[in-house]
């Protein structure tokens, strides 16, 4: 448990004065704002700011998630506009580390969603708010060998190596698989998140190999995958799982392209972030960790609230 705003009033870290630190701005900078799943962060962070008239908030993000200087120039931004607080996506664990510690060093509280940062910086953020990447890594795994068998190749349709949640929930899948299972891992293959070119690398893949199964592991390599199994004529032959759930990702499940798609509450993120940050800056105190979620859509439960409740 921790409580920023007493441990930094205390010091001569926080540079600013109580007054202009408990109200302003909450900066919501996720990955990228040219996807479907960090727009539904945008929903739930602005239904979550209605709540808070002593802040606005802001959204943005780079063109594309491998635009990882980009985003540190937003965040540094932020900081040099005197945010209230910032509530961050990173793109990659290493290089937002320092931009992260110039915030908690600037006196502004950060709440960490999505991704965690490199070990060794959970000093300089306050809060994190993820889905259990490794275990939704897990299950989709077990899902794929319960329905893909035990033997044969599966795919492993990835996005930017060495991101927090990619190296969870790639990570987690493909340890589960080989300890429960004797199918023979193709991959990881990773698309940067651009959709075009998860289609190709998915259908060279397709072209050269025998598939029983193959998993896509965030929303555009996932749309790219599926259609790349459309476009070749193997909907429904091969155990396809994604990751996400756009409509896109919605329509592949009810097609029958995807078995299943495993969707984080992506709003939850946008909401319980804001919230966050807004506790911290009224000196509440907030878990380290707090669980967004991932719920398994199939054919079978996609039309339930449950699945509902998380889809976008």
């Amino acid at each position: 448990m921790k409580k920023l705003m007493t441990a930094l009033l205390a010091t001569s870290v926080f540079a600013m004065t109580a007054s202009t630190s408990l109200a302003g701005e909450i900066a919501v900078i996720v990955k990228t704002t040219n996807s479907s799943f960090w727009q539904n962060v945008n929903k739930g962070a602005t239904a979550a700011i209605a709540n808070h008239s002593e802040h606005t908030m802001t959204f943005n993000g780079p063109a594309a998630e491998s635009a990882i200087a980009d985003q540190v120039a937003l965040v540094e931004n932020a900081i040099n506009r005197s945010v209230a607080g910032i509530v961050l996506a990173p793109s990659d664990p290493e290089a937002l580390a320092p931009v992260v510690k110039r915030a908690f060093e600037s006196g502004i509280p950060v709440a960490i969603i999505d991704s965690a940062l490199a070990e060794g910086n959970e000093q300089y953020y306050q809060a994190f708010l993820s889905t259990d990447n490794c275990a939704a890594g897990k299950q989709a795994a077990q899902l794929m060998i319960d329905n893909a068998g035990m033997t044969g190749k599966v795919a492993v349709m990835s996005y930017v190596a060495g991101v927090g949640s990619e190296i969870g929930r790639v990570g987690c899948f493909v340890e589960h698989m080989k300890a429960n299972s004797k199918a023979e891992i193709v991959g990881p293959f990773y698309s940067q998140s651009q959709m075009a070119t998860a289609l190709n690398q998915t259908t060279d893949i397709l072209a050269a190999n025998e598939l029983v199964g193959i998993f896509g592991a965030n929303e555009p390599t996932a749309i790219g995958m599926g259609r790349a199994i459309e476009q070749a004529g193997k909907a429904g032959q091969i155990t396809a799982i994604g990751f996400d759930g756009n409509s896109d990702l919605q329509d592949m499940v009810k097609s029958g392209t995807l078995l299943a798609t495993a969707v984080q509450g992506s709003f939850q993120m946008g909401e319980l972030g804001v919230n966050a940050v807004a506790d911290i800056l009224a000196g509440k105190e907030v878990t380290d960790f707090i669980d967004t979620g991932v719920v398994m859509v199939t054919k079978e439960n996609i039309d339930t609230p449950v699945a509902q409740n998380v889809l976008y």
